[in-house]
């Protein structure tokens, strides 16, 4: 069951890249993982607990990443998608400060200490 204190959902491939959110994150959204590659029925059964909610999916510039994109654009065409930059490939190689800035721009609050 979703948690009543999130009021957003942010999609990501892995734990490390949950962990690199979170420690620049000043607000409790609920970050999902797809722990790579995913179905559309398997999206379907995580995010289904966070329907309303405005969904981010926040994944890596490579094949696996563009390719749960895809279903995600399919399924939820809501979704607000995140990019970070290619030569960062991934959301847990990409510097604080340009997660903070990506972040900042579609209003999800973030420490001070990492904004530009």
């Amino acid at each position: 069951m979703a948690n009543v204190f999130s009021e957003k959902v942010i999609l990501v491939e892995g734990r490390s890249d949950k962990l690199q959110l979170l420690t620049l994150l000043d607000e409790s959204p609920e970050i999902i993982c797809t722990n790579g590659t995913i179905s559309s029925v398997k999206l379907e059964e995580i995010l289904n607990p966070y329907v309303g909610l405005p969904i981010y999916a926040f994944l890596d510039s490579d094949k696996s990443g563009e390719q749960i994109r895809s279903i995600v654009r399919k399924e939820y065409p809501e979704a607000i998608h995140l990019y970070t930059n290619p030569m960062y490939c991934e959301v847990a190689n990409t510097p604080f400060k340009v997660l903070a800035s990506i972040l900042k721009r579609v209003n999800i609050k973030v420490k001070k200490e990492f904004l530009l």
